[in-house]
């Protein structure tokens, strides 16, 4: 006895009927995995149980081994498309270029498909921007801090260039300084270790976790030109009517020069410190403050002496001391020796320009920019931010506008949003949410331990023997991770 279906038969295309086709005699039999391996989205599950209900009256005369294997079958398909629900929101902060592709295709592969999340969506892309005058990003930071936690793609800092390109109404400033300097919080780096990509510094067996101080200093600066010779100076006014200090800073003869003013405050390098000794307790590892006190005395020398205080003071030194870890300072010099000879695992606490640097060079050294995290912890402990590291691959996205093959390493902007699911989740008890930013990072990294990775990563293993069959492009690598992921839930 035979029974034929047709290609329409309720399967949207009929391949969902592959594995059984004659029955009882002659039939075609597949493992309950095979079976399950086809069902790829929720509609094809729920089209699926329909169907099933109706074969099992068809099929009445089969045997009840197959009747068993389409109900265990069915089974599966329900529990593996359950949606994780997440109570609470989480802000999201659009993008722009390749970055931006990136990012939807993550939201549909790989967040959509299975959470039930609420997203507060604030667009930072530079047109939007540019029409709200810059609004977007200020609204942004503030939903932040009422969520605590926001996921963000990266986003262009216009220069002349840029204002030209989009016709902008103003060069504005990096949306990633204006966030960090609302929620006041340090920007934590860390790279993504995958056991086949080699390193540059061999040595680094160990992650190396690096803090930057995202406020003031060079950032927030006022910086000048000035012509001709002249005297300039530094005057501070308090407001309760103290004595004016007024410093001169230096003659200027001949035919000018440049100047630059910058500051930052007790109470931010004070969150940096209590910021940064939390991180390195929390995973147990020892914490560097790295600074030039020994010439700017009192400047860096501020910051030296809050990170001994809040360590000696806040009860740190009696949890470090328990814990088996320290916290040392170190001069900038000292510590970029010692960094590139260490075998890593301390947290590296960087005033805001040093930290920007020595992000890069340890990314570098670690394999790549495209294989690290970026997470900006605010100083109440429970408000994040977490953001790709690298840039919105602008060479990338001009090859795409014309309608080219992309290979683009989307790993940073997928770890951008599992920091902040896991995060999300730790804040609301959910374990199930954290269960699964773990899986998708694992599936990450098991993904590229496969052999299946970007044209970039791929170019760190083959050099000059690189060859297309050695990578996938930009869609195939978040398919890749996506079927590695559903290996695992």
């Amino acid at each position: 006895m035979g029974m034929n279906f047709e290609e329409g038969d309720g399967f949207g295309g009929g391949v969902l009927v592959k594995g059984l086709v004659k029955w009882p005699e002659k039939r075609e039999e597949r493992s309950e995995d095979a079976c399950a391996s086809h069902f790829h989205s929720t509609h094809a599950a729920l089209a699926t149980l329909a169907v099933l209900s109706t074969l099992c009256a068809r099929i009445a005369g089969a045997s009840h081994r197959v009747v068993l294997l389409i109900v265990r079958v069915s089974r599966s398909v329900a529990m593996a498309f359950e949606k994780i629900k997440v109570a609470n929101p989480i802000v999201e902060m659009d993008g722009d270029e390749m970055t931006r592709i990136i990012w939807q295709m993550i939201k549909d592969k790989l967040i959509f498909p299975f959470l039930d999340v609420d997203l507060k969506y604030f667009d930072l892309g530079i047109e939007h921007r540019d029409a709200t005058d810059d609004k977007v990003t200020i609204e942004s930071a503030e939903a932040t801090l009422k969520y605590n936690v926001a996921v963000k793609c990266a986003t262009i800092t216009p220069d002349e260039a840029r204002v030209e390109e989009y016709k902008l109404k103003a060069m504005w400033k990096s949306p990633n300084g204006t966030i960090r300097n609302i929620l006041n919080g340090t920007v934590f780096r860390e790279p993504i270790l995958c056991n086949n990509i080699p390193k540059l510094v061999p040595g680094w067996t160990k992650p190396i976790c690096i803090g930057r101080h995202a406020f003031g200093d060079q950032y927030k600066a006022t910086d000048a030109v000035f012509k001709g010779p002249g005297k300039l100076k530094m005057v501070f006014v308090p407001e309760n009517g103290g004595e004016t200090q007024d410093l001169t800073v230096y003659d200027f003869e001949g035919a000018g020069g440049v100047a630059l003013t910058m500051y930052n405050t007790d109470e931010s390098i004070r969150s940096f410190a209590e910021a940064s000794l939390a991180m390195a307790y929390e995973k147990k590892w020892p914490l560097y403050l790295s600074t030039k006190n020994t010439i700017l005395k009192k400047y860096d020398g501020r910051f030296k002496d809050i990170f001994q205080e809040v360590y000696e003071q806040q009860g740190w030194k009696a949890k470090y001391d328990e814990a088996g870890i320290w916290y040392e300072h170190r001069l900038i010099d000292d510590m970029v020796a010692y960094a590139l000879k260490s075998e890593g695992g301390y947290v590296w606490a960087c005033k805001n320009y040093d930290g920007d640097v020595q992000s890069d060079m340890l990314a570098q050294g670690f394999g790549s920019l495209g294989l690290m995290t970026s997470v900006l912890l605010c100083p109440d402990g429970k408000t994040i931010e977490a953001e790709a590291a690298h840039g919105t691959v602008t060479r990338h996205y001009r090859v795409h506008q014309k309608g080219g093959e992309t290979s683009t390493n989307s790993i940073a902007s997928i770890f951008a949003w599992t920091r902040g699911l896991s995060h999300r989740g730790k804040l609301d008890g959910n374990a199930k949410l954290v269960d699964f930013a773990e899986k998708l990072e694992q599936a990450c990294v098991g993904t590229v331990e496969s052999g299946k990775m970007t044209k970039d990563l791929a170019l760190l293993i083959h050099g000059s023997k690189l060859s297309r069959d050695t990578y996938l492009n930009t869609e195939e690598f978040i398919d890749a991770v996506a079927a590695e992921l559903k290996s695992k839930l």
